[in-house]
């Protein structure tokens, strides 16, 4: 892993995790831990409604720290309602956060190489729907993380879980002096309770 992404990780602190929180995660905890026991792939869709901020942090905190904790067979996706454009100061956070990011392609949806290691592949990041083609089709979880998606979107074709996990969007930020701030205290959350999630996997 990156170093400085090492040190991230490091000075997480996923026992400052609310009980709340807790009773919220603990239905995504049981269901990697019966793929798990099962030896079947863990396919996790983080499904938010433009693919533009919480659902991409969600996707790539995740597959970090289930690579981090040893999970195998572990396949992290994200998707919206509708397609937009992953926001920039997305990637910008994850680069100063120690991942390193390429632009494959840029445009009104440009497509990232996101990297929490030099010897994993990388994770893709573009904004597409729940059900574009580069994502599952069955066998996975949905997990909500907006209100809007969760309310809106009551079906999740070939989901076999689903499950709100909902952040709050620091889209309200945008353009103020908080933004940066914002935006990364929003990823480092979402790293807190991935790093959470998959430290009770093999307990």
């Amino acid at each position: 892993m990156h170093p400085a992404l090492q040190q991230i990780i490091k000075d997480l602190t996923p026992h400052s995790v609310s009980e709340e929180r807790q009773e919220v995660l603990q239905p995504l905890i049981e269901y990697i831990k019966s793929k798990v026991k099962g030896n079947q792939p863990i396919r996790l869709n983080f499904i938010c409604t433009h693919n533009s901020r919480r659902s991409h942090l969600s996707q790539v905190w995740a597959q970090t720290m289930g690579s981090h904790f040893g999970i195998q067979n572990l396949s992290c996706y994200s998707g919206g309602t509708e397609a937009t454009a992953l926001f920039p100061k997305v990637a910008e956070t994850l680069l100063q956060q120690g991942f390193a990011i390429q632009t494959i392609s840029e445009g009104s949806n440009p497509v990232y190489a996101i990297k929490y290691s030099p010897n994993e592949p990388a994770i893709v990041g573009f904004s597409k729907c729940f059900d574009d083609d580069f994502n599952p089709q069955s066998e996975f979880a949905a997990i909500m993380t907006c209100s809007s998606a969760d309310e809106g979107c009551p079906f999740i074709s070939g989901a076999e879980k689903r499950l709100p996990i909902r952040y709050e969007d620091p889209k309200a930020f945008d353009n103020t002096p908080l933004m940066d701030t914002k935006y990364a205290e929003r990823s480092i959350e979402i790293a807190t309770e991935m790093q959470y999630v998959f430290s009770k996997i093999n307990e």
